[in-house]
């Protein structure tokens, strides 16, 4: 792992460092894929798994949404608490048994990749499966830098690990479009996420705790004219 700082490049470098890296790496890898709400996580996190494919690996796909506390944990500290939304949304600790550890270079193989349904506010067990020894997890979802991932930009539970750069302004505009969120960030009914985010981007510093920071504001090229 890179240990001299993030590379900041746009979408199609960015992929083509990934692919780069991916490529030539031995045992099971963990990519972490991060970012604001609406900086296109999954899509990125997609990206990089068809062109890891495309490569001949095989390749893991969880998110961290599926994670997620229940209700009564996560507005713990009130339902507008920004503070309860950067704290309280996870369960970082079961994430750890059932992923992260087992998907790790010395782990058993053995994980799950679901443990909540947001949809119907209800707890899951998804069935355990085996990784074979020489995949690539791809893992994406919000403060993927805590301190439960990331102490500093060379220690961390990533092989390698991306920050998707997007102003909150755009990325709200996208959160509007796609699910009719307030396109403005501070708008009020915004305050519980945005605050929440921008406790983690002080706290935290994904930026600089990043392997690679990619500017994630406009359309790229497809994975295929890479």
């Amino acid at each position: 792992m890179p240990t001299d700082g993030p590379m900041r490049l746009d979408v199609a470098e960015g992929l083509k460092w990934l692919r780069a890296r991916l490529r030539t790496r031995a045992g099971r890898t963990l990519v972490g894929i991060d970012g604001v709400d609406g900086s296109g996580k999954s899509t990125f996190a997609d990206d990089v798994a068809q062109m890891v494919a495309e490569c001949g690996s095989k390749v893991i796909r969880i998110s961290l949404r599926k994670y997620l506390n229940p209700q009564s944990v996560r507005y713990a500290q009130g339902r507008t608490s920004p503070r309860g939304f950067y704290e309280d949304s996870y369960d970082y600790e079961k994430f750890h048994d059932e992923v992260l550890e087992p998907l790790g270079r010395e782990g058993s193989g053995r994980y799950r990749t679901a443990a909540y349904d947001l949809a119907v506010e209800a707890a899951v067990r998804s069935p355990w499966m085996v990784a074979p020894d020489d995949a690539v997890v791809i893992i994406d979802g919000l403060f993927l830098h805590r301190k439960e991932f990331a102490t500093s930009h060379s220690k961390k539970v990533w092989d390698y690990s991306v920050w998707l750069e997007v102003p909150f302004e755009e990325a709200y505009r996208r959160l509007h479009d796609r699910e009719g969120f307030s396109p403005d960030p501070r708008d009020a009914s915004n305050a519980r996420y945005y605050e929440g985010q921008l406790l983690y981007l002080q706290d935290c510093r994904p930026d600089e705790k990043a392997d690679l920071v990619i500017e994630n504001s406009h359309p790229h090229s497809p994975v295929d004219d890479l």
